[in-house]
């Protein structure tokens, strides 16, 4: 990790950190996950909000008033409130996007649940998810949640990603582990 990056993700933890403790301590988990659901939405369907949170042109001020102004037409928490005001007073907006990610894990963590990441050749039916969740959650022992994305490149399978560990089932690896072996005898 670069210098810059790893100083935005011990910015991003400690703000994370603190949010997640508040509403723990005061009893407004079920909000904190409403907000933090939100943000990721809005920020992953809006350029115009991932440009503002990101420039250093926009001044302190204005990027208060534009959260105030988001936060309220989004019904966010006054926690949530208060702490993207916080961060826009600091000049801390940059590390939204990594403290909504900080805060999904730490929501999940204390729900007992572990995000898979799976990425399949065509889009997997309700009750394949359904199956895949149960029996990858008899093998973590933690209630799994999927994160699916479709990759045609893979021919066929599953790439499935669960913490550090990582199955790969794809045609596409088998056909490459067949490549290297025919190069070996040839």
């Amino acid at each position: 990790m670069t210098e810059p990056a790893s100083i935005s993700a011990g910015i991003a933890a400690r703000y994370a950190a603190a949010v997640f403790d508040l509403a723990t301590e005061t009893g407004a988990m079920a909000a904190l996950e409403a907000d933090t659901e939100a943000l990721g939405a809005a920020l992953e369907g809006s350029a115009d909000l991932r440009a503002m949170v990101a420039s250093p042109v926009i001044g302190r001020d204005e990027q208060g008033r534009a959260m105030a102004a988001l936060a309220a037409r989004m019904g966010l928490s006054p926690l949530m409130t208060g702490t993207l005001g916080l961060m826009a007073a600091n000049r801390r907006l940059f590390v939204l996007a990594p403290l909504v990610a900080g805060l999904r894990a730490r929501i999940a963590e204390a729900r007992g649940e572990v995000t898979a990441e799976v990425a399949a050749a065509r889009a997997l039916t309700a009750e394949e998810e359904t199956r895949l969740a149960a029996t990858l959650s008899g093998r973590v022992g933690r209630t799994v949640k999927l994160k699916t994305t479709v990759d045609a490149g893979l021919i066929g399978g599953l790439v499935v990603k669960v913490g550090s560990k990582m199955v790969d089932t794809t045609i596409r690896s088998r056909l490459a582990a067949l490549q290297n072996a025919m190069k070996g005898v040839g």
